[in-house]
């Protein structure tokens, strides 16, 4: 599933090609991609887009008429730049939004339709989709204090796994990066929130912002040359995500792998767990207990 990171280039890229443009023509090819009927789609045709935005891992865009568009991409969901008018053929391809420089095409792989378009009359209705997590960066600076992250962190007494993920409590970061990032904090993915001490929040807090940083920046100078149409969770450079059975960057030892429901969980036993590499029944009873079973559950969730 993109998350912010990746949400982060697609918006670098497509802040030059369709700000301050028309929206001219949009194509949808999956009866399942809207989920909204009022405002009619249509309503969108002709009018010039004023603004682009990330509500989480979410894209939202403004046009001049007031109206919001917002996608999610949810698992498969991929976006495209394409010659102006590209055709829609094949059962991947849900949408296309025609500008007069080029069209945006939306993709899903697989059968399961996931991804999403909802359009909002004004800014105080879009924000019906907004999960509540604290958002971690404003225009690609990490703007959160020590503080809020804290409390953001510990409103609940989750896994760190869970906490990191849960889209009400941190906004945009999922699977891959929350590996990443308790890898690069030294962590373990099922200690609970309430548990961590003060020394322990510091390194998480500042593993989320460098590791976030690092990737962000990363994607958005691929961005600066092509549209990133190769959007992935899984990256070569990552430590542990996608890296079952590898050596550790840091240690060498091999990568371990947690499977629960629709959730996969990296990390290193050397570096996070003490040596032990978790794969016990309580742990299955933990999981159970701290974790939807389905991504689209947890993408679901909202502040309470």
């Amino acid at each position: 599933m993109p998350e912010l990171p990746d949400i982060t280039a697609y918006l670098s890229a497509l802040q030059p090609r369709i700000l301050g443009q028309p929206l001219t023509q949009i194509r949808i090819a999956s009866p399942f991609l809207l989920r909204t009927v009022q405002p009619p789609i249509e309503d969108l045709e002709g009018h010039t887009v004023r603004s682009l935005h990330r509500i989480g891992k979410r894209i939202a865009i403004e046009f001049d008429n007031g109206h919001w568009l917002v996608l999610h991409l949810m698992i498969a969901g991929r976006l495209h730049w394409r010659p102006l008018g590209a055709k829609l053929g094949g059962r991947n391809n849900l949408a296309a939004f025609d500008f007069p420089n080029g069209s945006l095409v939306l993709t899903e792989a697989g059968s399961k339709r996931r991804a999403s378009l909802h359009l909002f009359r004004n800014a105080d209705d879009m924000q019906s989709v907004d999960p509540g997590g604290l958002d971690l960066f404003e225009d690609d600076v990490f703007t959160s204090t020590l503080d809020e992250f804290r409390t953001a962190l510990t409103a609940e007494n989750r896994t760190l796994k869970r906490a990191l993920t849960d889209p009400r409590i941190l906004s945009g970061i999922g699977n891959a990066y929350s590996d990443e990032i308790l890898h690069a904090a030294r962590l373990s993915p099922i200690q609970l929130t309430h548990k961590l001490t003060s020394e322990q929040v510091q390194r998480l807090y500042t593993a989320t912002r460098d590791t976030l940083k690092l990737w962000i920046d990363r994607l958005n100078a691929e961005a600066s040359q092509n549209f990133p149409e190769k959007v992935t969770a899984f990256r070569k450079d990552m430590a542990v995500h996608g890296r079952f059975g590898q050596p550790c960057p840091t240690c060498g030892q091999p990568i371990q792998r947690i499977r629960y429901a629709d959730n996969e969980t990296n990390y290193c036993a050397q570096c996070q767990t003490n040596g032990k590499v978790l794969a016990d029944r309580s742990l299955s009873r933990l999981l159970g207990t701290d974790w939807p079973r389905t991504l689209d559950e947890l993408e679901a969730l909202k502040k309470r």
